[in-house]
């Protein structure tokens, strides 16, 4: 068990994590409600940010997580996924125990969560699918912030045909994910609050824009907000 707490340090979580805050980053954090097609617009962003720049350097990052914690727990993957989406984090350390037969405490299990996101965000070319990303990346100066939305009803159907649900069955489904999403976002800020809205740069409203079209407009923010101001210190470091 104490590998999976150790695990960045083999990838020198240390030295990212104190990297000055001049130097972290970039990353871009996608947090949304249910059925909103993060995923979907999260690969056409790295897309083409990566073709903009002639790099393979941008990445997106949901699942990825899951698996390294899998990894070194030695467990299967949807094993891990479903209960980092079905629990609480007040109930990580019984998750964990049952996996590797010690106790682990919360504030150890909440640590270890935002050591791994906050290492992969200062790293930088990074699009961090929910996770609670905006709240642990928040801080850094070259973040761009965005909250896809969309109506109930339109996202009960989207649900509906991506999942093979009843329409009881994805209204359920999708009440119940935003709400732990929406507790895990909280969890990693050092005041709760109910209303999150201030966290983000901007919101969309997934109705009105197809997958390609958001993608579109958020990498256009990226450009905006801190583009700029990256490619301003690569002239000054020359």
């Amino acid at each position: 068990m104490e590998k999976f707490f150790d695990y960045f340090d083999s990838r020198n979580r240390d030295s990212i994590l104190k990297k000055p805050a001049v130097d972290a980053g970039p990353v871009i954090t996608i947090s949304r409600q249910t059925g909103c097609d993060a995923r979907q617009v999260a690969e056409n962003i790295v897309d083409s940010l990566n073709r903009r720049a002639n790099t393979t350097k941008w990445r997106w990052v949901d699942k990825d997580i899951i698996y390294d914690i899998a990894k070194e727990l030695n467990t299967n993957s949807e094993r891990v996924e479903s209960f980092y989406k079905g629990i609480e984090l007040s109930n990580m350390s019984e998750m964990i125990m049952a996996f590797s037969g010690g106790y682990v405490s919360d504030m150890r299990v909440k640590k270890a969560i935002r050591d791994v996101v906050l290492s992969m965000s200062r790293e930088g070319h990074i699009v961090l699918v929910g996770r609670g990303g905006v709240s642990i990346a928040h801080d850094i100066p070259d973040s761009l912030h965005i909250r896809l939305i969309a109506p109930f009803y339109w996202r009960v159907a989207n649900v509906m045909k991506k999942k093979e649900m009843d329409v009881e069955t994805a209204e359920e489904y999708i009440v119940d994910t935003d709400e732990k999403r929406h507790n895990l976002i909280t969890t990693f800020l050092e005041k709760k609050s109910l209303n999150i809205d201030y966290l983000f740069d901007i919101t969309i409203n997934r109705q009105s824009f197809d997958i390609i079209e958001t993608a579109d407009m958020i990498v256009s923010m990226y450009e905006k907000k801190i583009g700029k101001q990256v490619a301003e210190r690569k002239k000054v470091n020359k």
